[in-house]
């Protein structure tokens, strides 16, 4: 598997890492998320201020210390609801890094990750966000990465859904995956917002059709 790093070098690992991301508050005020290494140690963190925080359409993806690692944002207009992310804080002047944009526009399909800098690299996410259940592709068909429920050691109780688990394949960057994680999240709110509920992102799978293994 290719190890190159296309956000930052940095959190490309040489080992298969997980990382506990939680939701920081359902509501507006400081609404974002934190990621967490298995040493409980802050990797990421994303935090917004104030319920038009989200009218700019850029969420910005900040290493531990409060640094600008990445911007992402949605691209207007756009079918598709294509999404972009640029190096760094904000996008004046920058040419994105990459786009990531529905499949196809008729019903929920498969999402497309286009990395800019290598036009024949490209990655796909399956599977239901809104369930935390979902895989990332690279072009090989291999899993680079992967979004899950978060289930208690000490209990073996599945925790709720503000609280996954991203795990990252060996060379994969996590920077680029927690990216990826943002733009799935703000897709899956908007879709929220359209009335789709919790099916309104199941990327690859037909919403028509129930789930025949649902998440507990």
């Amino acid at each position: 598997m290719k190890s190159d790093a296309i956000v930052e070098e940095g959190y490309v690992y040489e080992e298969e890492t997980h990382l506990t991301v939680r939701k920081t508050s359902l509501f507006f005020a400081g609404d974002g998320f934190t990621a967490y290494n298995c040493r409980g140690e802050l990797v990421f963190r994303v935090e917004s201020y104030g319920p038009d925080a989200g009218d700019t359409g850029e969420v910005v993806l900040m290493d531990a210390s409060g640094r600008c690692i990445l911007t992402v944002r949605r691209k207007r207009p756009s079918l598709h609801q294509r999404w972009e992310g640029f190096i760094g804080e904000g996008t004046e002047g920058k040419k994105p890094l990459f786009s990531l944009r529905r499949s196809s526009i008729i019903g929920r399909s498969s999402m497309t990750v286009e990395v800019y800098a290598d036009p024949g690299e490209e990655y796909q996410i399956e599977g239901s966000f809104a369930c935390r259940n979902c895989n990332i592709f690279n072009g090989e068909k291999e899993i680079v990465a992967e979004i899950r429920r978060k289930v208690d050691a000490t209990t073996n109780v599945v925790l709720g859904k503000d609280v996954f688990v991203l795990s990252l394949k060996p060379g994969f960057d996590g920077a680029f995956a927690m990216g990826l994680v943002l733009i799935l999240d703000q897709i899956h709110g908007a879709d929220d917002d359209d009335g789709g509920g919790e099916n309104g992102n199941k990327v690859g799978v037909d919403p028509t059709v129930e789930d025949s293994n649902p998440s507990p």
